[in-house]
This record gives structure tokens, sequence and C-alpha cells, in this order.
């Protein structure tokens, strides 16, 4: 027996979904699974594979595949603040170039959480979480700045986080 997000699932989705890049197919029980971690990163085996209609163990195996394909992780999710990271930024990055050589760069660098590339006014928008301000200057001014291709840059620092979750779904 299946749980609602299952259930609700529309008959092409049951079936099987490959992912937009071209990973690994995720079946409508994997895709449940997800969603229940997504709701509580430490949700028992057992309740999970109640909700979804598995054994304990069938969950813990789907898991660990989910896991070794690289679709999802299980981290703790903290704030900033109080670990002692005061000054975050968004960091729209404009490059001459090769875009892909410029994000290898930036992703290589620990206070980058999220480097994407973009289509519209920024090459990049590069993530920066940093200790206080004098940090967030080190990384952009010496840093970003210095790595080759690099044009341009414009911060966005962040006064005040309003929301920041992972509960997007499966769809």
């Amino acid at each position: 027996m299946h749980s609602e997000p299952v259930a609700s699932r529309s008959a092409d989705q049951r079936d099987s979904r490959e992912s937009r890049n071209g990973g690994p197919q995720l079946d409508a029980v994997s895709l449940a699974i997800i969603e229940q971690l997504q709701e509580d990163g430490r949700r028992p085996y057992a309740a999970i594979g109640k909700a979804v209609g598995l054994s304990e163990a069938a969950v813990r195996q789907r898991v660990q595949k989910l896991l070794d394909q690289g679709v999802m992780q299980i981290v703790a999710v903290t704030d900033p603040l109080t670990v002692g990271f005061r000054r975050q930024a968004m960091v729209g990055v404009n490059v001459e170039g090769d875009v892909e050589s410029v994000a290898d760069a930036l992703a290589a660098m620990s206070e980058c959480e999220y480097v994407v590339m973009t289509a519209g006014s920024f090459d990049l928008m590069v993530e920066v979480v940093c200790e206080d301000d004098d940090h967030l200057l080190e990384v952009i001014n010496r840093r970003i700045r210095a790595v080759p291709g690099v044009r341009s840059t414009e911060s966005f620092v962040y006064l005040k986080l309003k929301k920041q979750t992972y509960m997007w779904g499966t769809r």
C-alpha cells in the first residue's frame, strides 16, 4: 500500500522519470522516499517504509543507492549566523572566455557555497558565506576577481535571511 505522495501522482509520473540532466531514472517510490526525507532527514527507515509500502531494508537500500548516485544528500542545514558566519552575499560574475572553467575555479573555493551558470545580466551567480565583512572583501577582491576570466563582479550583501528551505518536493 502506497502513501498519499505516491498515490497522488499521475500515471506517467508513477512509471519512472529521468532527471532533466539525463541522470538516473527515479520511480514513484524513490520520489516518495525523497519527499519523506525532505520533510525530515532523520525520519526512520521503518516509518518511511510504512509510508511508501516497502520494508525497512528495502528503504535502506534505495536511500543508499540514491546517495551513491548523487541524486540526494542528507546533511544538517545550519543557520550561518549561529555558527560564526555573519556575512553572506550573492555575487554576480561576468566572465570573458570559458564560463565553465571560471565556475569550476569558484566552486573549489570553500566560501562559495553555491555556483550556478546563468542566462541574463551575469554569467554566474555565486553565494558566498563569510565570517565578517573583512573576510567577504578578501574573498571577492583577492580571490574571486583574481580568477582568470573574471571580467567583473557585483555583490548583493544579505541583510536578513527570510526563507531558506529545501522542501520543493519532487514534482
